[in-house]
C-alpha cells in the first residue's frame, strides 16, 4: 500500500499556516478538482476527496495538534485518515459552508444540485443552438424569437423515492481489510444516483417520463457580441425528471459575413477604390457605413493606402460604452483595358514632370503610415 501523503504537502502550504491561508489553499484544490468540472475524471475525484481530507484534519485544532506529534497514527480512527475514510457526501455536507451560502459550485459549474446527493433532484440538461446575427444586428442589439425542441415532463409521470438507496442517490458498503474496516461508497445503481425512479410512465414518454415539445422564446442580444461567444438563458433547457431546476439554454453566436464590411475587433474595415483623377485632384465619395452611408472627402494628391479613421463609427463595446471606428483604406484603381483616346491622354501626362516619381514626392512608406495611425 502506498504511503499517505503529508497533509501540508497536499494543501500546499507551510506546516505554520494560519487558518485562513488553509481554507484559502482547499477551497483552490476543491475548485480545482471538484465533481462536477472533471466528470468521468477518477484521478480528479480522489485529488477532491485527499484534498478535503487533509483540511478537515489541520481546520480542527485538536486533529491538527495530533496530527503535528504522530502524523497519520495521530488522527487515525478520529476522522480524516481514519479506517473509515471520507466518501463524496461526507465532504459536501461537512465543507459546503467554507464557500459561503449556499452550493459553492454552483457559480463556477452551473445550477442544479449533483442528482442524488442529500436527496436532492437532478437539474435538466442544457441546450445547445446556433444563432445567426447579421453585423446590423450585433452593432444594434435586438430582440429575437427562437423555436426549439425541449424535454418537459409527460402529464401523469409519478416519481417515488429509490428503495436501494433510499434516496440518497449512493450506497455504501463496509469491507474488512488487516487496517480495519473500510467503507466506500458508490452510485446507487437503481436510479442511477438521481436518489428517485420512475413509478408511472406516461405513454410516449422516455425511460425518465419526459416529452418533446417544440417551444418560442425571445432572446435579447446585447449589441457588441463576437462570432463564437455563448450566452447562456437559465432555466430554458430541458426540464429535469425529478422535479429539479431545468437546465440552461446555450445560445452560440454566428456572426453573418457582412458584404463590404469586415469586422477587426471593434473596429469595421473598409476597402476604397478611387480614380487615379480622383486621387489628384481631390473630391467627395459616398461610402457604407453600419449606420448608412455618408460622404468623406478625398484630398487632392492622395496617394494609394492612405487610412481614413471614422470614430465611433464601428462596433459597440459589450457591456460597456462607446464604440470601435471604422477605418477606410484608400485603393487607387488602375483601368485594365483602355481605348485609344484613352491611351494618348496618358501618355501625354506621362512625360510631365508633375507624373514622374521622384525622391521629393515620396511619402512614408505603409509599414510608417500604419504606426502613425494608430498612434493617434
Amino acid at each position: 500500500m502506498a504511503a499517505k501523503r503529508d497533509y501540508y504537502e497536499i494543501l500546499g502550504v507551510a506546516k505554520s499556516a494560519t487558518q485562513d491561508e488553509l481554507k484559502k489553499a482547499y477551497r483552490k484544490l476543491a475548485i480545482k478538482y471538484h465533481p462536477d468540472k472533471n466528470q468521468g475524471d477518477s484521478s480528479a475525484e480522489e485529488k477532491f476527496k485527499e484534498a478535503a481530507q487533509a483540511y478537515e484534519v489541520l481546520s480542527n485544532p485538536d486533529k491538527r495538534s495530533a496530527y503535528d506529534r504522530f502524523g497519520h497514527d495521530g488522527v487515525r480512527g478520529a476522522g480524516g485518515g481514519g479506517q473509515g475514510g471520507m466518501n463524496m457526501d461526507d465532504i459536501f455536507s461537512q465543507f459546503g459552508d467554507i464557500f459561503g451560502d449556499g452550493n459553492p459550485f454552483e457559480s463556477f459549474f452551473g445550477g442544479g444540485g449533483r442528482g442524488g446527493r442529500g436527496g436532492r433532484a437532478a437539474a435538466g440538461s442544457n441546450i445547445r443552438i446556433k444563432l445567426k446575427l447579421s453585423l446590423e444586428d450585433i452593432c444594434k442589439g435586438v430582440e429575437k424569437k427562437v423555436k426549439y425542441t425541449k424535454k418537459k415532463a409527460a402529464p401523469g409521470a409519478k416519481f417515488g423515492t429509490c428503495s436501494t438507496c433510499n434516496g440518497s442517490g449512493m450506497v455504501s458498503r463496509v469491507s474488512n481489510t488487516f487496517l480495519g474496516p473500510m467503507q466506500t461508497s458508490s452510485t446507487c445503481p437503481s436510479c442511477n444516483g438521481l436518489g428517485r425512479k420512475l413509478e408511472n410512465r406516461p405513454a410516449g414518454s422516455d425511460a425518465q417520463g419526459l416529452i418533446n415539445e417544440e417551444v418560442t422564446t425571445s432572446i435579447k442580444i446585447p449589441a457588441g457580441v463576437q462570432n463564437g461567444m455563448q450566452l447562456s438563458m437559465r432555466g430554458h433547457g430541458n426540464e429535469s425528471p425529478m422535479g429539479g431546476p431545468d437546465g440552461d439554454l446555450i445560445v452560440l453566436i454566428e456572426e453573418i459575413e457582412h458584404p463590404q464590411l469586415k469586422r477587426e475587433n471593434n473596429n469595421l474595415l473598409y476597402d476604397l477604390f478611387i480614380s487615379f483623377p480622383t486621387a489628384a485632384l481631390g473630391g467627395e465619395v459616398e461610402i457604407p457605413t453600419i449606420d448608412g452611408k455618408v460622404k468623406v472627402k478625398i484630398d487632392a494628391g492622395t496617394q494609394g493606402g492612405k487610412m481614413l479613421r471614422l470614430r465611433n463609427k464601428g462596433v459597440p463595446e459589450l457591456n460597456g460604452y462607446g464604440r470601435g471606428d471604422q477605418l477606410v483604406q484608400i485603393n487607387i484603381y488602375t483601368p485594365k483595358k483602355l481605348t485609344s483616346e484613352e491611351k494618348e491622354l496618358i501618355k501625354k501626362l506621362e512625360s510631365s514632370e508633375n507624373f514622374i516619381p521622384s525622391e521629393s514626392h515620396k511619402e512614408k512608406g505603409f509599414f510608417d503610415r500604419m504606426k502613425d495611425f494608430f498612434a493617434g
